[in-house]
This record gives structure tokens, sequence and C-alpha cells, in this order.
């Protein structure tokens, strides 16, 4: 699945504010080293960078297309195309140990979390912290109706496999309770945002356009794709009426995860 950083950087501020939340409530520590994996166009990374002013910041993509754009906005870290898991295992035993790993609206994409989460913070140096912050958001309208619409048209056999594209993730309980039995201590907790958005519908589907409605469109020709977002752009316009001002109000929850061995 290919990723644009422009197209992404349309709702900056908004995507940049949880991972602010989550850098928040992490411990103090004097962190040498930091890895921002899923790191995207670099917003996050610059966040992981200011906190930790002392460590040594990298950050990872898979999309070639977001490590150009945290190349251009910082320079002086290092960035690489690569995923997650194949980071996990290249690098395992190679180097110093990150005293930080954030992943920041990212973990949501990768599979198998029973494994994945004992492999990242296997990672970690002594007294490491993981911290993540993952959308929340299958149950709601916006992506509710991308399935819907998937299943219900001319392109059903095509996006038969979009809806697997996304990990669903599990509830707090588990999480809590998969991470307490390898770490000292663990937070979580979830939040819902109401991202109010200028331009109605159109700008909720924008916002997913660089997001969850990635996987609905990759798979369709351009005549399909431009009947998809009509048909999706109409159903949204139902379940998220505009305010007498225009904007909506775009619900949004995330699960958020700080894991210090």
């Amino acid at each position: 699945m290919t990723w644009s950083a422009a197209q992404y950087l349309r709702f900056e501020d908004e995507r940049t504010r949880p991972v602010r939340d989550l850098l928040s409530a992490l411990p103090a520590v004097d962190a040498r080293v930091a890895v921002d994996i899923g790191c995207g166009p670099g917003n996050s990374t610059e966040l992981l960078a200011a906190r930790f002013p002392n460590a040594a910041v990298s950050g990872l993509d898979s999309s070639a297309d977001m490590i150009m754009a945290a190349r251009k906005r910082l320079p002086l870290l290092r960035f690489e195309v690569t995923g997650i898991e194949a980071w996990i295992e290249i690098d395992a035993g190679r180097g110093p140990e990150p005293d930080v790993i954030l992943a920041n609206a990212v973990l949501q994409w990768v599979p198998n979390h029973a494994e994945l989460f004992p492999s990242l913070l296997a990672k970690l140096a002594p007294a490491g912290t993981l911290a993540v912050q993952m959308p929340d958001n299958l149950d709601e309208p916006a992506q509710r109706l991308m399935r819907e619409l998937a299943a219900d048209g001319p392109w059903r056999r095509k996006l038969a496999g979009a809806a697997r594209a996304r990990e669903p993730i599990a509830g707090v309980d588990w999480y809590y309770h998969r991470l307490r039995a390898h770490c000292g201590k663990v937070d979580v907790w979830r939040t819902t945002y109401y991202h109010p958005l200028t331009g109605g519908e159109h700008a909720v589907v924008e916002w997913f356009k660089g997001s969850g409605l990635r996987p609905f469109l990759e798979p369709l020709n351009p005549t399909e794709r431009e009947t998809y977002l009509m048909r999706y752009t109409a159903a949204v316009k139902s379940a998220f009426p505009p305010r007498p001002d225009g904007a909506v109000l775009l619900p949004f929850p995330r699960l958020f995860i700080v894991a210090t061995r």
C-alpha cells in the first residue's frame, strides 16, 4: 500500500495532537537512543527529538514518500525506508538498544500483536519505554461506511480484502495484561478526539484519503475510484451533518499505551 506524505499532512495539527499527548505521559528519563517506528513524514519524530534533546533520534517507515518528507523536514536526523517487522529482525542484537521506541498511529497496520508487542519490548534497553498510539475507530461511521460500500458495488471482488489491510486492535484489558507480564509499569488509556473540520463531508473524505481509505481506493481503476468516492462522500454527508458554520465534528477514538520495562 502506497502512502502520500502531502495528503497525510493536510491535517497535520489534528494528526499530531495525539502524539503530543502520548509523549507528555512518558517518564522522565535521560534517553540516549530513541526510535520512531512508522515515523511517517517526521511530524512525530520532530516531537520525539524535542522531548529527548540529548538522545540520538532516528525514524523508519516502509513508505519512501514518507521518508523523503521526513528527511526534508529533519535533515540532521537519520531516517531509513524499512518496515517494522523487518527492523525487528535486522537490528536484533546490533547497535545500542533504544531507551524509547515510539509507534504513533502505525501498529494498527501490523498484524499479530500477541507476538509484535513482546518483540518490541525485547528490543528496549533495561528500563526502556514503548510508547504506542493507535486509532481505535473501526466501529465509527466513517470507517463502517468504507466497508459497506466496498461490499455493495461493482468492485466487490476487487475490494474483498480491503478491510483486512488494517489490524483490528484488542481492548484495553488485553494490552494491559499482555504487556504487564513483560514490564514493570504499564499505562493504558483511551481518548476520543473531536476534530472540527472545515469543509463538511468533503473534509472528512480528504482526511481519510490520507489513511483509512487507501486500501479501498488503490485496487480500483480511475473510473471506479471516482464513483466510490462520490458514493462515500454522499454517505458521509448523511452521517456527519454540518454545523451552522459548515464544519463537521469528526469523532476519533484512539488507544494509548506507555509500557516501561
